[in-house]
């Protein structure tokens, strides 16, 4: 079973550090003073492997392997600094709601003959306090496996004076736990007991995989995509084609409207009183076909009377017998009778 703890460990501010090297051990002195008036902008923060040894005599695995990754938790973070702090604050006050304020934030790291170092942006207090050798020393606090120590991340780095008191107060506060990597090796599709080693070629394959799949979205393939802008061009040349086929259409439906209503105003069955009344019916979905229909059998009622050019018809007319006795009896003509006896 792979288990993590918290471990802070404390280095000099200083680039040089003393040391008592071997094949297998660097064993750390932390008794060098930074210079005064000095405030560096990179700092090493875990001394180069493969094993560093701390003030009380632990150590840890600190190799190439460990250092990638190291690099590579870093460079997945996004851009977000490291933070630093004073006497561990963020690990033992933050918990209990106290104010933690940073000292710094590590902004980036690199590997110098296989030490860690960060670049600092300081804040304006700490940058002072260092230059005044108010604190000289750093602690960081890394992520490790508990069989085999092997350090994988960093949690906090802090500004410090007792790094033996605080180490053995960080320890007591930061008890090491479980950690069951199932899940994170399932998820690599790898077999349950990997090596650290293997999880970091995932890791780097997924990157790379990551790499790929960003390429590809921003050049994609032509036989599936096609640039935007020619989607456009295409889409406003179907819109303005549509836009001439329905006003062609139109004009055809009014040419039609127009031809038939005149056949109806000759015919006798649209009177000009009601022909704008049809153009208006024809504008409606199926409006046409039904005036055809209505056409059809609609009465005559607007055609000729077949009274042009002709004179009227005499009212004159013969006196029948009867008309005549009256005429005789009353002393009248017969022209007197046609002219004012007529009905």
């Amino acid at each position: 079973m792979v288990q993590d703890g918290y471990t802070g460990t404390m280095l000099h501010l200083s680039i040089a550090l003393n040391s008592e090297s071997s094949a297998k051990e660097h064993r750390m002195a932390l008794n060098v003073e930074l210079p005064g008036g000095n405030v560096p902008e990179w700092v090493q923060l875990i001394p180069a492997g493969p094993t560093v040894t701390g003030q009380d005599g632990r150590s840890w695995r600190f190799g190439e392997v460990e250092a990638r990754s190291v690099l590579a938790w870093f460079s997945g973070r996004g851009g977000a600094p490291l933070l630093m702090d004073w006497e561990h604050a963020s690990e033992r006050l933050a918990p209990q709601g106290k104010e933690a304020p940073a000292a710094g934030w590590i902004t980036a790291l690199e590997l110098r003959d296989g030490a860690l170092w960060g670049r600092v942006e300081w804040t304006e207090r700490a940058a002072g306090q260092v230059s005044r050798k108010e604190y000289r020393f750093l602690s960081p606090v890394f992520l490790h496996t508990k069989d085999d120590r092997r350090i994988l991340k960093l949690v906090s780095i802090a500004l410090t004076n007792t790094p033996n008191f605080l180490q053995t107060a960080l320890n007591q506060e930061r008890q090491e736990v479980d950690m069951d990597l199932t899940a994170l090796f399932a998820a690599l599709g790898l077999s349950a007991g990997s090596t650290l080693e293997q999880v970091v070629t995932a890791v780097n394959s997924l990157k790379t995989d990551l790499v790929t799949a960003r390429n590809q979205a921003e050049t994609p393939s032509l036989d599936k995509y096609v640039p935007r802008a020619d989607y456009q061009a295409a889409v406003l040349k179907a819109e303005n084609a549509a836009s001439e086929l329905a006003s062609f259409k139109k004009a055809q439906q009014d040419a039609e409207v127009e031809a038939i209503i005149e056949t109806g105003l000759k015919d006798g069955k649209v009177t000009p009183a009601t022909k704008d009344f049809y153009k208006a019916q024809c504008q409606q979905e199926g409006g046409l076909a039904r005036l055809k229909e209505f056409l059809k059998v609609a009465p005559v009622i607007g055609g000729d009377s077949g009274l042009e050019g002709k004179k009227p018809e005499s009212q004159s007319k013969a006196l029948n017998a009867e008309e005549r006795k009256l005429s005789d009896l009353f002393g009248h003509s017969a022209e007197d009778l046609a002219k004012y006896g007529q009905a």
